[in-house]
């Protein structure tokens, strides 16, 4: 158990008790609660969300089960929320012309690393997390993101247990792309809702 994830708190502190308590038991081998997380790690990154927008752009019938069961459909693309013992919930919300959809945790910061990597700082900061909520067009213009007075813009809050990604819209002139041509217009600030695409 190399504890490298792990900082210096009581909760840490206890973690690392549980964990040598699950290796005692031969419950986990050694060290293979750090291996499933650098595991977990090394395979999250905004490629994987990319790739699921480009999908949905392209595909309306993987669109549609998306937006019902996104555990369900991202599978299809050889993708999962597992990050350990229980997996993820994932809600996936797309933007229409209508509505903009952004994401935050205000308790902490929740986020899909496999699907989007490793979290930008700014995420996890309590300026975002405490102003998205009650500004979020105000936050969103921070971003470079000016959207019509008319957009309704919808926050969704993560949690410990579910996970949340914004679908862009397709940004026009990119009929006949190909998917994977598709993908690489695709942010990680779009896939949170900062970014546009």
């Amino acid at each position: 158990m190399s504890g490298d994830h792990h900082g210096s708190s009581a909760i840490s502190e206890r973690v690392r008790h549980v964990e040598a308590l699950l290796e005692a038991r031969g419950l986990v081998d050694e060290g293979e609660i750090d291996r499933s997380i650098d595991d977990f790690l090394a395979g999250g990154s905004p490629v994987n969300g990319a790739r699921i927008t480009a999908r949905a752009w392209v595909d309306p019938g993987f669109r549609d089960r998306l937006l019902a069961d996104a555990n369900a459909a991202i599978r299809e693309l050889g993708l999962s929320m597992a990050g350990g013992l229980q997996e993820q919930r994932l809600k996936v919300v797309a933007n229409t012309e209508d509505e903009h959809n952004v994401v935050v945790c205000t308790l902490c910061s929740c986020y899909p690393i496999a699907l989007l990597g490793p979290s930008p700082s700014w995420y996890k900061s309590e300026a975002y997390r405490s102003r998205v909520v009650r500004d979020p067009r105000g936050v969103l213009a921070e971003f470079g993101l000016e959207l019509p007075a008319g957009t309704r813009i919808s926050v969704w809050d993560a949690s410990a247990e579910s996970r949340y990604m914004v679908v862009p819209r397709r940004p026009e002139g990119t009929d006949g792309r190909p998917e994977e041509a598709l993908a690489a217009l695709v942010t990680r600030n779009g896939l949170i809702g900062t970014a546009a695409v």
